[in-house]
């Protein structure tokens, strides 16, 4: 019985980290493999640095064979969480990276200094792998971008929540309440989002219209780019006009916490 459920146990930990990882599973079951007759501590600290390893130095030599490449971090474009990174969920096919590097670039010079922030993207590898809880990103052609906020001095980097996710910017008295319309429907998942916060932070800060707006305007400029998802009334309050501006529909999850935008 003992047996069993240590291999229930070893199984779920390889299940957790292919979800969240696509490749921690498989370094966990060599790790285990190679080094079972290890202490535990010794395990771990082997399988968290060859983990890093892996992620950061192998992963993105492979990944071009895959037709994705991993996001190119620059003073103008960065991840919110460090977090993103390590799980691998920084990938792209070559053509977004290209629209990320000219709107962070358009972008800094309407708003000196305002970074491009990025939540996830896609795994590394293999077409229709799912990067939960996303329905979509599994091409290398979606990404998430966060919202743009202001402080008392103007617009800024930092961001209301860990996790980039979470904290809502929900509808006005007078403006369409989508969010309603959904959980009305039973659509658990709509509001899902604020329990992956990871912790609220900076909330001294604002959501910003004028340079959301700005953002949503130079992303829509970029001809590779085929649709950008925001809730209906942000899209109202910020009166944008614009054919590849779209409602995701009730069944995927609330987007006024951040921008999705896909290629074609």
């Amino acid at each position: 019985m003992k047996k069993i459920f240590k291999s229930i146990f070893h199984f779920l930990i390889v299940l957790f980290l292919t979800i969240t990882t696509q490749i921690g599973g498989i370094v966990y079951l060599i790790c285990f493999v190679f080094f079972r007759r290890k202490k535990r501590k010794i395990r771990l600290l082997i399988f968290m640095l060859s983990y890093s390893f892996v992620s950061l130095f192998l992963v993105p030599k492979i990944a071009p064979l895959f037709g994705r490449e991993k996001i190119k971090n620059t003073e103008l474009i960065k991840a919110n969480s460090f977090i993103y990174i390590l799980a691998n969920r920084n990938y792209v096919v070559p053509e977004l990276n290209t629209v990320l590097d000219k709107v962070s670039k358009k972008l800094h010079e309407r708003y000196n200094g305002i970074q491009l922030v990025y939540l996830d993207a896609n795994f590394p590898f293999l077409d229709g792998f799912p990067l939960l809880p996303h329905l979509s990103h599994n091409d290398g052609e979606k990404i998430d971008l966060s919202l743009v906020y202001k402080d008392e001095k103007g617009l800024t980097n930092k961001k209301p929540s860990i996790s980039g996710y979470g904290v809502f910017e929900g509808p006005k008295k007078g403006e369409f309440d989508q969010i309603s319309v959904c959980k009305n429907k039973r659509k658990w998942q709509y509001d899902f989002p604020k329990h992956l916060t990871f912790g609220r932070i900076n909330k001294n800060i604002e959501f910003s219209k004028k340079g959301t707006k700005s953002l949503i305007q130079l992303i829509v400029q970029q001809r590779k780019i085929g649709k950008l998802f925001i809730e209906p009334h942000l899209k109202s309050r910020l009166q944008l006009v614009n054919k590849k501006i779209r409602y995701h529909g009730c069944q995927a999850v609330r987007h006024d916490d951040h921008i999705h935008l896909q290629l074609y």
